[in-house]
């Protein structure tokens, strides 16, 4: 902890999160606590194969999204934003979609994977609202929330409970059936995507290279609740370790970057946030 404190105390920190930041508010992480898969997120070749696919995404995230965004953020959130306040840190670097970094107060987030709020059309580039898509959809299925409930009730704890990262949850196959996906209001077509990186898509080049750039010029990097397991988040840890770049790591279990690291903390992320902003006079309330 004290090598973590003097680190950051130094400045010009950049945070890398994933995740594990946002599991305190409410949304589950993608692996275990042993670094494993729990659940299969929906594959960007999977989404653009078939009409079918990408209403059985919709539905399923129609009903996350209403739970999605009643997440508010948390403590490590609030941490990281009075950290860039107190100017420890100078940029985030986050894979999470959810945006509770910004509704924490952090000003210079720089979004990997983009963000759920808006949403495009993959044939003509029309972009949306997530909260306009959200009322087209409920106005194309009337009663669509009520089955759910009713089949959730009936079934038990299976649905409702397994929101993920991207909003998305598990939902029964005749539900799914008689949802009405939504269509491009410019083109007409439904291949609408929510404006974020699926698993198997590539983050866009110049957002890579501009975190790069960021990632070089920073005095450390410190990443929080992430894996690391994918290389759309290791790549910079690499990158900071071939520039000489200090790395801290803070997870609650190991992670593919700890051998590029120079502070590894296998903890849970509140606590640690909470003594690093005491010991740093940046502490925030829960």
């Amino acid at each position: 902890m004290a090598d973590l404190v003097e680190l950051v105390r130094a400045g010009g920190v950049v945070v890398l999160s994933g995740a594990g930041i946002s599991t305190d508010s409410g949304i589950p992480d993608y692996r275990g606590p042993d670094g494993t898969r729990r659940v299969e997120p929906m594959t960007y070749d999977t989404f653009v194969g078939s009409s079918e696919a990408r209403r059985r995404y919709w539905a399923r995230s129609y009903i996350g999204w209403q739970r999605f965004t009643s997440a508010r953020p948390n403590s490590n959130h609030r941490h990281v934003a009075a950290l860039e306040r107190a100017g420890y840190v100078d940029a985030v670097i986050t894979q999470n979609v959810d945006g509770l970094h910004q509704a924490a107060g952090s000003e210079e987030v720089l979004e990997l994977h983009g963000s759920l709020e808006r949403a495009v059309c993959l044939t003509c580039g029309a972009v949306a609202s997530r909260v306009g898509l959200h009322d087209r959809m409920t106005q194309a299925n009337p009663g669509f929330m009520r089955r759910f409930a009713t089949a959730a009730q009936a079934v038990g704890s299976q649905w409702g409970e397994q929101v993920r990262p991207d909003g998305d949850i598990v939902l029964a196959d005749e539900l799914v059936a008689s949802f009405h996906a939504p269509r491009c209001l410019v083109c007409g077509h439904d291949t609408v995507k929510p404006d974020v990186v699926f698993f198997g898509e590539s983050v866009p080049k110049p957002l890579v290279e501009d975190c790069f750039r960021i990632v070089e010029s920073a005095r450390a990097l410190l990443v929080l609740g992430s894996s690391l397991a994918v290389m759309s988040g290791y790549r910079f840890v690499r990158r900071a370790r071939q520039v000489g770049v200090p790395v801290a790591i803070v997870t609650q279990s190991a992670t593919r970057g700890d051998a590029d690291a120079t502070v590894r903390i296998h903890a849970r992320l509140a606590p640690t946030l909470d003594a690093l902003g005491v010991a740093l006079g940046a502490a925030v309330g829960h």
